[in-house]
This record gives structure tokens, C-alpha cells and sequence, in this order.
């Protein structure tokens, strides 16, 4: 299981597998029934979850009902614990957004809840987050997760998320790490070959590996940055339930 998924993730354009990936998952879900981990996103248990990852597969990271990884059901209990997302409806965009939260969040916002990628055949808009196609403080909250390090400019994504927000609006923008972390993002545009960017970014689409920096290259798009260790919070035994990362930092960033 862990090499076919492995292989999957690195030859098959993400594109395609959101159009196979769910009901798949689910018939393998069937066969891991059980008590002993949880998704709170979808409130149900497994024996085990799936293992998930391009080169070396994480053990029990992904939930075969809900879709979700470590960080979103980490996401999904922060949202629920320290903000109001869930209590009444509001102007919401999701940026590249992940299948795993795409019904609840839409039975939750209505028609404010949008979705926009550049290539997502699940996407309600079509969209370059380069240059998003909303005028200034349109949405309440926004969700962009593991995309800066796909894109050419990042900061220039992050000042138009920060555009599109009404004042007193907050973002989550998440991305990933390879520890032990540089002081410094980073990034070299000569990189073009594939298997470079591989060996150097730890992933063939990546242009960036982000460092210690990173919430400074968010202030640097204008936001306030709370850089949250909401899962320190949180016992051994939820940390272990629900499989979660145990050192993953959210960064909750606010346009006052």
C-alpha cells in the first residue's frame, strides 16, 4: 500500500485523483473499521488509518472517509476550539481546497463559501492566485494551505489574500517544513529540472523550502501573525486519537 500510494502521488497530476481518489477510499475504508482512531471531521473511527507521502509514507496520516491528513484534522480542531467559524455563516474563500473540508465547510457557509484553484476540477472558480479575481475586502476569512511554495511570487499571493479580506478578516495560510529548518526560505529560479527541484525541495512542483522566515515573509504581505502551538494544548491521548502532528505551528494571520 505504501509503495502504490507513493508512486501514485509522484506520477498521477493531483488534478486526476481528485476525480477517482474518494470513492476509491471509501471501499478501502469499508475494510478498516474499528475504534481506534478517529477523524473528528467526520466523526468516525478505523483500525488504522492509510499511509500517505511521496517518497517515504507516513504510517496512519490518511483517513479513508473523510480524505483528511494530520494537519487538517489538526486545522479542524483549531477552527472549532479558537475561532467562530462554525457558528454562523460568512464570506469565505478557500484557495486550492482540500476535499476533506469541502462539504462541511460548504453546508456551513451556503453560497458565501467559495472555492477557487488553477487546476482543481472540484473548484467553483478557476484561479491564479497571482491575481485573485475578487475585489478588495470581499471576504471574511480565507484558507491557502501548502500553495506558497508552489508558486512563483509569494509574496505577492500573500498581498492578495490580504486584497480580498475585510479589515478585521483573518487567514490561515499553512506550508511545509523540512526540519531542521534554515534561518532563511530558500528558493533559486535556475532550478527548473524536476528531479532537482526533488532533491532539493523535497517535492518535483515545489519552488521554495521555507525557514525559519516564514512568518516574517508574512508580515512582509501586511498581515498580523499569531504564530499559534495550538496542538501542545491538546492530551497525549487526542494527539494520538485523532493522529495528529504534535509539533505542526498554525499560523493565524489577521488584517487589522
Amino acid at each position: 500500500m505504501k509503495f502504490l500510494i507513493s508512486f501514485l502521488l509522484r506520477k498521477v497530476p493531483r488534478k486526476y485523483i481528485q476525480l477517482v481518489n474518494g470513492p476509491v477510499l471509501r471501499v478501502i475504508g469499508f475494510f478498516l473499521q474499528g475504534n481506534k482512531y478517529t477523524c473528528p471531521i467526520i466523526n468516525k473511527s478505523y483500525r488504522k488509518f492509510l499511509p500517505y507521502g511521496r517518497i517515504n509514507p507516513r504510517p496512519n496520516a490518511l483517513c479513508p472517509g473523510s480524505l483528511s491528513l494530520e494537519r487538517h484534522r489538526l486545522l479542524w480542531l483549531f477552527l472549532k476550539a479558537k475561532t467562530p467559524f462554525f457558528e454562523n455563516p460568512i464570506h469565505f474563500l478557500h484557495i486550492a481546497p482540500e476535499q476533506c473540508f469541502m462539504k462541511p465547510f460548504e453546508r456551513i457557509h451556503g453560497d458565501g463559501y467559495i472555492t477557487a484553484d488553477l487546476e482543481s476540477p472540484l473548484a467553483k472558480v478557476k484561479m491564479d492566485v497571482h491575481q485573485i479575481p475578487f475585489d478588495e475586502n470581499t471576504f471574511d476569512a480565507v484558507m491557502c494551505n501548502h500553495v506558497m511554495e508552489h508558486v512563483e511570487d509569494d509574496i505577492k499571493a500573500m498581498r492578495e489574500i490580504y486584497r480580498v479580506l475585510k479589515p478585521g478578516g483573518w487567514a490561515i495560510m499553512q506550508v511545509p517544513f523540512f526540519h531542521p529548518l534554515d534561518e532563511a526560505t530558500f528558493e533559486d529560479k535556475s532550478i527548473t529540472d524536476p528531479r532537482e527541484r526533488e532533491k532539493v525541495y523535497g517535492q518535483d512542483d515545489h519552488v521554495r523550502l521555507y525557514g525559519k522566515d516564514y512568518p516574517k515573509r508574512i508580515r512582509k504581505a501586511g498581515f498580523t501573525v499569531t504564530e499559534d502551538t495550538f496542538a501542545n494544548s491538546l492530551t497525549d491521548q487526542e494527539i494520538v486519537r485523532y493522529a495528529l502532528p504534535r509539533d505542526e505551528i498554525i499560523y493565524f494571520c489577521e488584517k487589522r
